[in-house]
């Protein structure tokens, strides 16, 4: 079928809530994508960080084919392999003591809400249901998850959210405190690096203020790695840059390597919050998904990361001061880049030289999968900075 015909049909049938670009890919090998007019592409983007080990990775392949071809699905009446296994795996590699799986981020994001909740309210009386979180975040697109991000044009069409979350700007140590003093806090939720608001790494300072504040208070301290979890910013998590301890961890996208998968950590002393019936999903721990997690996540070793932290290290240098860029943010290998040329033109501009780009707000953003060859990762670069320096007409 070619391309203008499976645009029209996506366009009769598919919900409209998304601005494609006019590419149909078809197919992809390791950071590569192929379209169906044979344009090879490099792909900075990984799906929005979700294809860790790029396209057709033979051990995740392996993996995963293993287990479909064994059991695709049982329900969580019973137990399974790969949800054991890879629920120990999260644990030893990062502290926490129980896993909750389901499906996505947000999915994941509702579960530790659930959790901070229920555990405050327990500790110190119903009254304790706010959740703190922070201007400029992101943590899905539910009606709670919106409710959780604190940017107002998600929330303007889908009133009445969910109730009970108080927002501070990244940054305000009083404010923060403020907010606490003046609300009864069940749980402070932030991202490290705040990817939808622009790629923006929180400062040592205010993450270990979060951190003080959360243990004075007894407040459960979330930490959304949906997008900076699993290897993204050179670390296996991002909190562990800044040495945290938190409460909850909630992670997908580059967790299944392009299956879906969420999961929330709990630790210590929310491990035993969560009793039957308290929270459920059909997919979740699904056996094929959890097998091609385990893929992933095995491979997360410190010589691995280290190679991530380089490859970030380099971008991070031939970006940085180049012509038309104004400033390059973020950790590893999720990087948003602010250019003096408008960001959505740039990537338009980088997809027809053969290089797949994403954006954050008014900057330019790039995702590519953790294992890109360097000589690929040097293409595309190259290819950035030509787009970038452009002297033609601004908008």
């Amino acid at each position: 079928m070619i391309m203008q015909s499976i645009t029209s049909l996506d366009q009769e049938y598919v919900a409209g809530t998304y601005g494609r670009f006019p590419v149909e890919l078809v197919s992809g090998k390791g950071c590569m994508l192929t379209d169906s007019q044979g344009k090879e592409y490099i792909d900075m983007g990984s799906g929005i960080g979700v294809t860790s080990f790029g396209f057709a990775d033979a051990q995740w392949l392996n993996a995963v084919n293993t287990q479909l071809t064994t059991l695709q699905h049982t329900s969580n009446l019973y137990y399974t392999r790969p949800c054991a296994e890879l629920a120990q795996a999260l644990c030893q590699k990062t502290g926490m003591k129980k896993v909750f799986f389901s499906n996505s981020g947000a999915e994941a994001n509702e579960c530790a809400i659930k959790v901070a909740r229920k555990y405050s309210a327990q500790k110190k009386g119903s009254q304790y249901y706010n959740i703190i979180t922070l201007i400029n975040s992101f943590h899905g697109r539910t009606l709670t998850t919106l409710a959780a991000t604190g940017q107002d044009h998600f929330h303007k069409d889908f009133q009445p959210l969910t109730p009970g979350f108080v927002y501070v700007a990244a940054g305000d140590i009083e404010g923060l405190y403020k907010a606490v003093e003046e609300n009864p806090t069940a749980a402070i939720m932030m991202e490290c690096v705040q990817g939808e608001g622009g790629v923006l790494p929180l400062s040592e300072k205010f993450v270990h203020a979060v951190q003080r504040l959360a243990s004075e208070q007894d407040i459960p301290l979330i930490v959304d790695e949906v997008q900076t979890g699993n290897g993204r910013t050179g670390y296996l998590y991002a909190y562990m840059h800044f040495g945290l301890t938190p409460d909850i961890v909630s992670t997908a996208k580059g967790l299944g390597g392009g299956l879906p998968i969420g999961a929330t950590l709990m630790g210590e002393k929310v491990q035993s919050v969560l009793g039957p019936g308290d929270h459920g999903s059909t997919y979740g721990g699904n056996p094929v998904c959890c097998a091609g997690a385990l893929s992933v996540i095995n491979r997360l070793d410190e010589d691995f990361l280290a190679a991530v932290r380089e490859k970030g290290e380099y971008v991070f240098s031939a970006l940085s001061a180049a012509d038309g860029i104004l400033s390059v943010s973020g950790m590893g290998l999720m990087i948003g880049i602010e250019t003096e040329r408008p960001a959505k033109k740039i990537v338009m501009e980088c997809m027809e030289k053969g290089v797949l780009c994403l954006t954050a707000k008014t900057k330019v953003r790039l995702l590519p999968p953790l294992n890109i060859p360097m000589d690929k990762l040097k293409d595309a670069i190259a290819v950035i900075k030509a787009a970038c320096a452009c002297k033609e007409e601004t908008e």
